[in-house]
């Protein structure tokens, strides 16, 4: 079994939903300011939802969602690409048998970007 679908609660919808399609490779297929459907080419799908207009929402200090990328050069690219146009990030870092970076996005989701590099 796979899992293949998440919400997740946001803030603002659009702005989300275009950081998901311009770093993450997501495509929309169905978007309004209070809810965006999108995919990724391995069939997963993720809804972005503010249906009761939050101003902020709040997730646990640990909590986070993750892109795994097969090689460190590709999260240092992505790294790069997120610095350059403006956010600030901690470099990536060893943690965990990854190479990894945490990004807390601008409506306060933390999301990584790894690669495993070993077991331990």
């Amino acid at each position: 079994m796979n899992l293949n679908h998440l919400n997740l609660a946001v803030s603002n919808v659009v702005q989300t939903q275009q950081l998901f399609e311009k770093y993450f490779g997501l495509t929309a297929f169905t978007s309004t300011s209070a809810l965006a459907v999108l995919a990724d080419e391995k069939g997963f799908t993720l809804t972005l939802s503010n249906f009761k207009k939050e101003l902020a929402v709040t997730y646990p200090a640990d909590f986070h969602i993750g892109f795994v990328q097969e090689t460190q050069a590709q999260v240092d690219a992505l790294y790069q690409r997120l610095t350059s146009d403006g956010f600030v990030i901690d470099a990536p870092r060893k943690f965990h048998g990854s190479w990894t970076f945490y990004w807390r996005e601008p409506g306060g989701l933390l999301i990584e970007v790894l690669c495993f590099t070993s077991a331990g």
